[in-house]
């Protein structure tokens, strides 16, 4: 064979094997599901043995090789959220706010529980609290959903010592539990009382256990850390409405963008100024000076009477 025709041989056999590589790239990187926020990995050596499908499905191992696998050696893992540094960036253009229709509350507790669901919570370390108020002895009592409030000027963020708690461009107040040392500046400057303090270990599933800890996911929970709602920013990410907004059946959250002047309850978008202006809403404790994020409508026109918690219920507030 003559030098040119080797020569040739070795040209096909290196574009034949780019070729190659790209399209065991494009198997690999189709493992990962557009905006599911889910990611196929390698199953854990410590599960059991599963029965062979006899299907293989090539995928790169962390250190660069790749290798072909049974597919039910796949299993799924959670979306774990953006890093700590991205974490703290926001989503770009945005202003995220917050409107509680406090006449459509009947104490369901469905956003309570959804929220204690998605981020792991124990019964004791509520991020989201309904509370009983009362005005006046004459007035009739009500239900007040209470989240953190995302305040434009947090009392929080100025105390945090090691700047564990910040806030973004989007307007979240989020936590880095790397960062927080448990010494509970915020919860004593927080006029609202909406954080909570992890005393035990966090008992959280093992698909949870990222790799790295995001803020906008506050997963995995870490003891002696600071934690609160957080707007569940993982889920704006994907363009969806935090777990609260869409848990409630009878519409009392909207949540939305006021620099697009939209929120929406799940069932419903309105005009969030408008909404304001038309059922006279204002926000709580406002002449703090915080400027929270979180705007409440008054209870009247009720769409269900009062009815009391159960003995176990929330505690009463005037």
């Amino acid at each position: 064979m003559s030098q040119k025709s080797e020569d040739l041989e070795k040209k096909d056999d290196s574009a034949s094997g780019r070729r190659k590589f790209l399209k065991l790239g494009i198997l690999t990187a189709g493992l990962t599901i557009a905006g599911g926020g889910l990611q196929k990995v390698l199953s854990d050596e410590k599960d059991p043995e599963p029965k062979e499908s006899g299907t293989k499905i090539k995928v790169m191992t962390p250190d660069g090789k790749l290798v072909e696998v049974d597919s039910t050696h796949i299993k799924e893992h959670d979306h774990c959220g953006a890093s700590r540094d991205e974490s703290r960036q926001g989503i770009p253009g945005k202003k995220y706010v917050m409107v509680i229709d406090l006449s459509r509350c009947k104490n369901a507790l469905k956003c309570q529980k959804s929220c204690q669901k998605h981020h792991f919570l124990p019964e004791q370390d509520k991020w989201l609290k309904v509370y009983k108020m009362q005005d006046n002895e004459e007035a009739s009592p009500y239900w007040m959903p209470k989240p953190c409030l995302h305040c434009d000027k947090p009392p929080c963020v100025k105390v945090c010592p090691v700047d564990a708690t910040f806030k973004r461009s989007d307007g979240l107040v989020l936590i880095d539990n790397e960062r927080c040392i448990g010494c509970r500046f915020c919860m004593a400057a927080c006029p609202y009382s909406t954080r909570t303090f992890n005393w035990d270990e966090p008992k959280q599933p093992d698909n949870r256990a990222c790799n790295e800890y995001s803020p906008e996911t506050s997963n995995p929970r870490k003891k002696g850390t600071v934690e609160k709602c957080d707007f569940c920013p993982d889920m704006l990410k994907l363009g969806k409405l935090p777990h609260c907004v869409t848990a409630c059946p009878n519409g009392v959250y909207y949540f939305g963008d006021a620099n697009e002047d939209s929120v929406c309850n799940g069932d419903e978008t309105v005009r969030f100024r408008q909404l304001l202006k038309d059922k006279a809403g204002y926000r709580y404790m406002e002449a703090l000076g915080t400027e929270p994020s979180v705007y409440y409508l008054p209870a009247s026109n009720r769409l269900f009477p009062f009815k009391d918690a159960e003995p176990e219920g929330e505690e009463k507030h005037s």
